[in-house]
């Protein structure tokens, strides 16, 4: 489930994974695939030093009337707006335990596409260093390095309530690897929790 996060920009936003059988993950009123935020992050952990540097992050970009209940469609009783058409297709699960966020989140995409652009518009997302400040920014929503890695531990951990026993998907672990590899000062105290 999405949590609150400081942002630098906008104070506590919500950030997260809204549904365990989509890796679709939304920055407040932005939604981008659990996927291609860790290629962001993998190019971002390629710059070397205090560089500054852009990324295009493919997503979508909702108004916030078409988004729809989480908590309503997490209960089922409010299956509107975008997040009520996922829920409508894939509810949460009757028993708790079973309440994990599934590392083939992916192989939902298509459909998952199909009705996110049904309600908002593709969008490519600027993310940014912007090493003067020490920050990072997604869209209009600023960070600091440290803020940003709380963003890349959650994905890590695979939100809440965490990846199936399996663990997390492939490209995670890509990106984990490449983070720890970084040379870039936006990751150079970045720590990964378990």
């Amino acid at each position: 489930m999405p949590l609150a996060f400081e942002s630098l920009s906008h104070g506590t936003i919500a950030f997260g994974f809204f549904n365990i059988e989509s890796d679709l993950l939304l920055l407040e009123h932005y939604f981008f695939f659990a996927s291609d935020f860790c290629e962001g992050v993998k190019e971002v952990a390629g710059v070397r030093g205090d560089e500054p540097f852009e990324y295009g992050l493919p997503g979508y970009d909702l108004d916030y009337q078409t988004i729809g209940d989480l908590h309503g469609a997490i209960a089922g009783t409010r299956l509107t707006g975008f997040i009520g058409e996922i829920y409508k297709l894939f509810p949460f699960p009757p028993r708790m335990e079973d309440f994990k966020q599934n590392p083939e989140g992916y192989r939902t995409r298509r459909i998952v596409e199909e009705i996110v652009e049904r309600y908002g518009s593709p969008k490519e997302i600027p993310l940014r260093i912007l090493p003067r400040e020490e920050s990072v920014g997604i869209g209009e929503y600023l960070f600091t390095y440290k803020g940003f890695h709380a963003l890349v531990n959650y994905v890590w951990r695979g939100g809440y309530p965490r990846w199936k026993a399996e663990g997390p998907p492939d490209y995670v672990l890509e990106m984990a690897r490449a983070v720890e590899d970084s040379r870039s000062a936006v990751f150079r105290n970045m720590m990964f929790e378990s």
